[in-house]
């Protein structure tokens, strides 16, 4: 067992996030996610928006969230990861289990006294993204199939990202921001096809490593491409339908569509290696950025 000095713990912990939890991305992913949730639910309303110090609440929680989920992985993972991830911190010692535990803690309180500050509904929203990755934890320790087997893991752990969504939204309305409709729901399936495009883009290769956990390996490459493609395009689609109403203008962040077009064209005519990444992060940025800048602007 690893015996590490207190005053030495706040390190760890930071050069455990600036290496697994890369704030370039990750913060830049929440922050994005919220505002362009936030606005589009004030925008599909015809309602003006700027965001508010709840926006930044939200902001912060999400962020800490994502992160309470990421220290939960790596521990999920460590049997996988002593074979195919030997550098991973919590494989080399440089992070341990107990010290994950005790800042995911941490977290917990402070998104809760965050949210209940602001309301009670906020609080629980917030704790039940917490709740539902605690019990994937325990599901997946006890269920071989859903550790192991690509999508049926998708399909149990995808939730957490819903509850997420559904706590952003929830809170604007618990707070009277928007009342609660069918644009809601709506909303929240916009930004699973802008997500699930990222995921299966980064998990779609015409080869696979040993040990690779890769959509393309239970679907084949072509499908898995297709998958890809298919949740952008529902995501345009439901750009379409919240906001085709108001104007063409209101439809600008579709052109961000361009993005994963061109990512299926190239990885299909290529035959070889993986999807192109960067483009797919680059319809994450593009369309949570318009539509928040769109929800700002007078259009």
């Amino acid at each position: 067992m690893t015996t590490v000095a207190v005053p030495q713990v706040p390190a760890r912990l930071g050069r455990f996030v600036l290496r697994m939890f890369r704030p370039h991305i990750y913060v830049t992913y929440g922050l994005l996610w919220v505002l362009a949730l936030e606005g589009s639910a004030s925008a599909a309303t015809g309602t003006a928006w700027r965001p508010s110090g709840a926006t930044w609440v939200r902001v912060v929680s999400v962020v800490l969230v994502l992160l309470f989920l990421r220290m939960l992985d790596e521990q999920k993972d460590l049997a996988h990861d002593r074979v195919h991830h030997p550098d991973r911190p919590l494989v080399t010692g440089a992070i341990t289990a107990a010290e994950l535990r005790g800042a995911m803690a941490v977290i917990a309180v402070v998104v809760t006294v965050l949210n209940a500050a602001r309301s009670a509904s906020a609080a629980l929203l917030i704790l039940a993204s917490l709740a539902y990755g605690l019990f994937l934890a325990v599901l997946e320790r006890l269920s071989p199939a859903v550790r192991d087997r690509q999508l049926l893991n998708l399909a149990i752990t995808y939730p957490v990202q819903v509850l997420l969504g559904g706590y952003v939204y929830g809170s604007l309305v618990a707070a009277g921001t928007v009342t609660a409709d069918w644009r809601g729901a709506a909303l929240l399936a916009l930004c699973a096809g802008v997500f699930l495009h990222f995921e299966f883009a980064r998990k779609t290769s015409w080869e696979a490593p040993p040990g690779a956990r890769m959509y393309s390996v239970d679907l084949g490459p072509r499908r898995s491409a297709l998958v890809t493609a298919g949740f952008a395009a529902g995501a345009v689609g439901f750009q379409v339908l919240l906001f085709a109403p108001q104007g063409p203008l209101r439809l600008l962040p579709c052109l961000a569509a361009v993005l994963p077009a061109w990512g299926t064209r190239r990885f299909l005519a290529a035959g070889r290696g993986g999807w192109p990444v960067p483009v797919a992060m680059g319809f994450v940025v593009i369309t949570y950025l318009a539509l928040a800048v769109g929800a700002v602007l007078p259009l």
